[in-house]
């Protein structure tokens, strides 16, 4: 499909830090005592300041402002078939004005050339316009560095990835480690873990850490046991677990906080990389029509490294990017409280990321009963309830939202008493916090999501993703509460549509299509695994637009082509609401827009 290119066409960046308000596009919530959240420590700084600022608490040095964005007159794309969300329901439109990065109008294409005769004119077409798509939950850092490591995604056996890894090692001669990850065994039948020993065949001259494709284990080959100091002797973290031979002796995967064990020896990646992979990382989220993702769990570094992208003009997502814990970079960066809009609300950071526990695929994830297929186990919870509590009470009483990963029932209900026993102690309830994943739950906790006023941050790609081992390791009635959308939904709570990538793909329209279906992309199994869980299309759009906006404070200006809000848009190959749901995964974004600037 044909675009008209309008190289010639002023396209300005839209950037007001060359004035006062510059914190001040769009208004704040108020918290529970009526005060607003803090800019930097309540004040509006002039660009000096904030530079002095980031310098001082992010350790930046030569960041460079963009210049203001010149006069332009509005931009009109006609020609198409656009829809939105608003509070009333589904729109749709033929035309969509903006100027200055923002919505002026959208409707009857000769209407809008009538009320804007000045404005350059795009033909859309007749391509399908969509608001831009928001990934509630995603790992803009480790998407990068998977790109540029050993990618094991899509091997169907245990041979397969050894042939893989062989080959990645023999043109990778000078890496001290091999380092990647994706694999499941799972889907390669093993029927239990692989070993060092496998691994040992593929590569053994140097250590080798690859990662589960839900980053909830690793598998590492002996020298990389070695390396560590893992011995029959290490005990198990909390938190973790050192799988073990029927002998005792470490086997070669370590699941959630044994993890750090071996990761306390692995080269950090340079300054170089870090810069690449986030490059990598954006580009690729633009291609695929997010204009907006929460980054779940950054470290100080990260959020200094999306801060001078920012300024540089390369951040053409908008991040919304959740503190790693509250430890010693929660303390650094709540210092002057939450940064809220930055550079034209491209990067925000008013978030806590906290984990209860770890991951269905690996048995990692917590449970009130033990596991259906390993009548030993249980799961692990990372904290007890006093600290998981002492933690939330942390973040709250700083101002900020509180995302924490859950994912079996036995967490997600010690995160649900910890929110109901902190909102008593310190309030915060306003703050829209969320349970990422709610994967698990029983059914007498679900309501308790709407008595907390708790978001369900969701991937419905974990459910397709799992559905060939969820019933094994949970057993029927467990599934009852397991992936369930619908029952969420009925009862008001609001889900955030995610990915959770790279455990996931990026790509928001397979995350609609799983949403909607229930059925991998060969449309199995027919009609859906637990169909009756399924969402509606508009569900599923709303999930992955305003809801998802709502979960991190910005539905006034983000999820929607309403007046006023960003001029954040894509155009794809095909109408989402006119083509079977079969083929929804199917759909291509041609152009990616954001603030009025096409960035794909």
């Amino acid at each position: 499909m044909a675009y008209l290119e309008v190289a010639k066409i002023a396209q300005p960046r839209v950037n007001l830090q060359g004035t006062v308000g510059v914190f001040l596009t769009n208004p704040l919530p108020h918290t529970e005592n009526g005060r607003e959240p803090q800019r930097h420590g309540g004040n509006l700084m002039k660009p000096k300041n904030i530079l002095a600022h980031a310098l001082l608490c992010l350790g930046l040095s030569g960041l460079t402002g963009a210049a203001n964005a010149a006069d332009a007159a509005p931009t009109l794309i006609a020609n198409v078939h656009g829809y939105t969300l608003t509070a009333t329901g589904l729109q749709q439109f033929g035309a969509l004005v903006f100027d200055r990065g923002k919505v002026l109008r959208t409707g009857d294409p000769r209407a809008l050339q009538q009320e804007y005769p000045g404005a350059q004119v795009i033909d859309g077409g007749s391509g399908t316009l969509l608001p831009g798509l928001i990934d509630a939950h995603g790992h803009i850092r480790s998407l990068g560095l998977q790109r540029t490591h050993l990618e094991l995604a899509g091997t169907q056996s245990l041979q397969d990835a050894q042939q893989r890894i062989r080959s990645y090692a023999a043109v990778h001669r000078d890496a001290a480690w091999i380092l990647g990850g994706g694999w499941n065994q799972v889907i390669w039948r093993l029927g239990r873990f692989p070993v060092a020993g496998d691994l040992d065949q593929a590569v053994s001259d140097r250590p080798a850490r690859l990662e589960r494709v839900d980053g909830h284990a690793v598998w590492v080959n002996s020298a990389a046991l070695r390396a560590a100091g893992i011995t029959r002797d290490t005990p198990d973290p909390p938190g973790g677990r050192i799988e073990r031979t029927p002998k005792g002796d470490p086997s070669g995967v370590l699941v959630d906080n044994a993890m750090q064990l071996v990761d306390r020896v692995v080269p950090e990646p340079s300054g170089s990389e870090l810069r690449a992979a986030l490059g990598a990382a954006i580009s690729e989220l633009n291609a695929v029509g997010l204009t907006a993702v929460a980054d779940a769990g950054d470290s100080a570094a990260d959020i200094a490294l999306l801060r001078a992208f920012a300024d540089e003009d390369r951040l053409t997502v908008r991040v919304y990017a959740m503190i790693a814990d509250t430890g010693t970079d929660f303390a650094l960066l709540s210092k002057h409280g939450p940064l809220i809009g930055y550079d034209d609300d491209r990067l925000t950071v008013r978030s806590v990321k906290l984990f209860a526990d770890g991951a269905l695929g690996s048995r990692g994830a917590a449970l009130l009963a033990p596991y259906s297929d390993a009548p030993a186990e249980r799961g692990l919870l990372f904290m007890t309830p006093a600290q998981m509590q002492r933690k939330i009470e942390t973040a709250l009483r700083a101002g900020y939202q509180v995302n924490v990963h859950a994912i079996g029932d036995a967490a997600n209900r010690e995160v649900l008493d910890a929110f109901q026993v902190a909102y008593g102690a310190v309030g915060g309830r306003a703050l829209r916090n969320r349970i990422e994943h709610a994967q698990v739950v029983t059914l007498a906790d679900i309501p308790r999501f709407r008595q907390l006023d708790l978001v369900a941050s969701m991937q419905p790609t974990h459910a397709t993703s799992d559905m060939n081992m969820a019933q094994d390791r949970l057993g029927a009635q467990r599934l009852r509460g397991a992936y369930a959308w619908h029952t969420f939904l009925v009862q008001g709570t609001r889900i955030a549509g995610g990915s959770d990538f790279p455990v996931e793909s990026p790509n928001p329209f397979f995350g609609l299509y799983s949403a909607v279906t229930r059925m991998d992309h060969s449309g199995h199994p027919a009609g859906g695994w637990r169909p009756e869980q399924a969402m509606t299309l508009e569900q599923a759009f709303r999930a992955f637009t305003l809801d998802a906006a709502y979960a991190q404070h910005m539905e006034n200006s983000i999820g929607s082509l309403e007046p006023g809000k960003w001029a954040d848009f894509i155009l794809v190959d095909r109408d989402l609401f006119r083509i079977p749901p079969a083929d929804i995964w199917k759909i291509r974004v041609e152009q990616t827009w954001l603030a009025g600037k096409r960035v794909y």
